[in-house]
This record gives structure tokens, sequence and C-alpha cells, in this order.
């Protein structure tokens, strides 16, 4: 194996859509490419669990994410793509990492904050489960298991990677140098996809554009995209422009400077729309096509994912087994 080594995984909850595209899978596959380092891509069903307790739909996610990853270029033979859930030796890990955890680490951590402020002050941690107080040691599992060294992540995670940081570190100084202290990777270029209504694109915000679905479909969504009351002829400013930073994430450099110039020159609304979803349309027209096949051979997915892990679960057991060691755990002779 080489030493660095990236990971990557996307929580199993609704379709993925642009801003999965865009923020995860796009820039990762091109990372995959590159010969110097191994990739992990995982589907985080167990972090799905945290939102959802309908099992179907988080079937039905299990599969469509699995075949965009593929759909979208990744190569399954050069890299290691499993789910979560196929890979025990994570929650052995998670409950070892449970152990070198301070609750007070935890106590910071945003997503229980913003849980904790959002219920009534007589009762802080009214519908608060386990698993999103302590989903942070699991991400930390995720990452450790396999000594990951670069963590792409969203603004939004980083908080995490710190935490994972934190929890290496105090293991490490109690039994030696064996975790990796993994690094975040945050894409400076690239802005957080902006979803219907202006907000991050998101799942829980309900203003996705599904990624892979039809052509009609497709345009009703960007039609959707929310502009300002500027009539056909009125100039109109990229600056803090939804549709316009939908566009440059997928448009090319003489694109972006051309629709950047006939928004100031006055172009209506509708004709822009117009634009981002021929653009949209043009540029994932053929992975639409390989997803749908993918959609309609689910044991394909099972066998892919299933290879996957046994090859991740190679590199697992070697790891738990260096952990259990080094804590005291396993053979007495």
């Amino acid at each position: 194996m080489n030493n660095k080594k990236i990971l990557t995984g996307i929580t199993t909850t609704g379709t993925p859509h642009l801003g999965n595209y865009v923020g995860a899978i796009r820039p990762a596959i091109a990372s995959s490419k590159e010969k110097e380092h191994d990739s992990f891509f995982f589907l985080a069903d167990y972090h799905a669990l945290i939102k959802s307790k309908d099992r179907d739909a988080l079937r039905q996610s299990c599969l469509e994410i699995a075949a965009t990853w593929i759909a979208s270029g990744l190569d399954i033979n050069q890299t290691y793509f499993y789910r979560q859930s196929d890979i025990p030796e994570i929650l052995e890990l998670n409950w070892i990492l449970n152990n070198f955890t301070a609750k007070g680490l935890m106590n910071r951590a945003h997503a229980y904050k913003s849980a904790v402020d959002d219920n009534e002050k007589a009762d802080p941690d009214k519908g608060i489960t386990m698993g999103l107080f302590s989903y942070p040691i699991l991400m930390a599992a995720d990452i450790l298991m396999f000594k990951a060294t670069h963590v792409p992540v969203g603004q939004d995670q980083v908080q995490h990677i710190e935490m994972t940081r934190d929890i290496a570190q105090r293991f490490n100084h109690h039994y030696g140098e064996i975790f990796e202290i993994p690094e975040g990777v945050i894409d400076k270029e690239s802005s957080v996809l902006p979803g219907l209504d202006g907000r991050k694109m998101s799942k829980s915000y309900g203003n996705i554009i599904p990624l892979f679905c039809d052509s009609k479909t497709l345009r009703k969504y960007v039609m959707k995209i929310k502009t300002n009351s500027l009539e056909p002829g009125d100039p109109k400013s990229t600056e803090d422009c939804l549709l316009f930073d939908i566009f440059k994430s997928f448009a090319s450099d003489s694109q972006i400077s051309s629709m950047k110039k006939d928004l100031e020159g006055g172009m209506s609304w509708g004709d822009a729309k117009n634009q981002l979803y021929e653009l949209l349309d043009e540029q994932l027209s053929n992975y639409r096509l390989r997803y749908d096949e993918l959609m309609s051979d689910p044991s394909y997915l099972d066998e892919a994912l299933k290879e996957g892990a046994e090859r991740a679960r190679v590199v697992a057991k070697s790891n738990l087994i260096e952990i259990k060691s080094a804590i005291g755990l396993g053979p007495l002779s």
C-alpha cells in the first residue's frame, strides 16, 4: 500500500444531488486517478441511522449512491469501494475510541449543540440519541481504521477532523505512534454549491437538484432556482447569484466568461436558466445512461460492494490486530 491514503464517505440518506457530485464525488474520482496514493470511498450507512429509521429508504439510498459513484467514473478495481456496515472492524474500533474521547469534546460538537439549542430549556436533550452525540467518534473510526492521511471535507466537517486528530493523538500518547494524524483537505477554489433557495444544497433542506433525474425533471428543477425580480434588459450582477454559482461549477472558463457577460448585458433569467439546463443535461446525459443501467442491476452493485469490502477488510483486520495488541487485547501467549 501507498503511504498516502485518501478517504471519503457519503451518508446514505436521500438521493444524490449536484452538491454531492461537485463537493465530493467529482473531485474524489479525479484524485483517485493519481497513482501515488490509495483511495477509500464508502457508503456511510451506519451514519444514516442517526437521521433515518426508514429501512426501505435506507436501502434505496445505498443503491442510488453506489450507482452514482460507479456511473460517475469511479474505477472500483483501483480503489477501495465499500459499504460502512460491511466492515465490522470499524465498530470495534469505534468502541475502543470511545474510551479515549472526552465527553467534553463531544459536548462541543456543532451538530449536538445545534440540536440542544433547538430544544426547550426544560429538556435540552429531548430527542437527541447517543448516535447523534457520538457521531464524531464513529467518523474518527472510519478515518483511523484505514490510517487515512488526507480526508476531503466541506467547511462544516472541519471540526470533526480536528476531533479525529485529538482522539488519535490521545491514543498515540498512551500507546505509541499507532494512528496516522489525518489532515482535512478543503478545496479553497470550490464554494459550497447552493440549492434552489440559496442555502447549501442539502437533502435536509429539501432544496436539491437530483444528479441523475431525467431531462424533463431536470429542467423543472432548474426553473425553480431562486432569482431576483430584474426584468429582461436589466443588467444582472453575478455576485451572490445562485444560478451563476451553479453554472460556474460545471462550465469551462470561456463559458463562465460568456455567461457573465450576457447577464451583465441584460440576459433574461429565463434564458440564463435554459443555458444552465442545457449545460447540465449535456454533461450528465452519458453518466445518466450508465446510472440507469446500474439501477436496473442491483445484484451487480451488491457484488461490487461485497468485493470492495473484502479487500478493505484485509487492511482493517491487519490494522485492528495492531491496535488491539497495543492496548493489551488479543492472544495471551
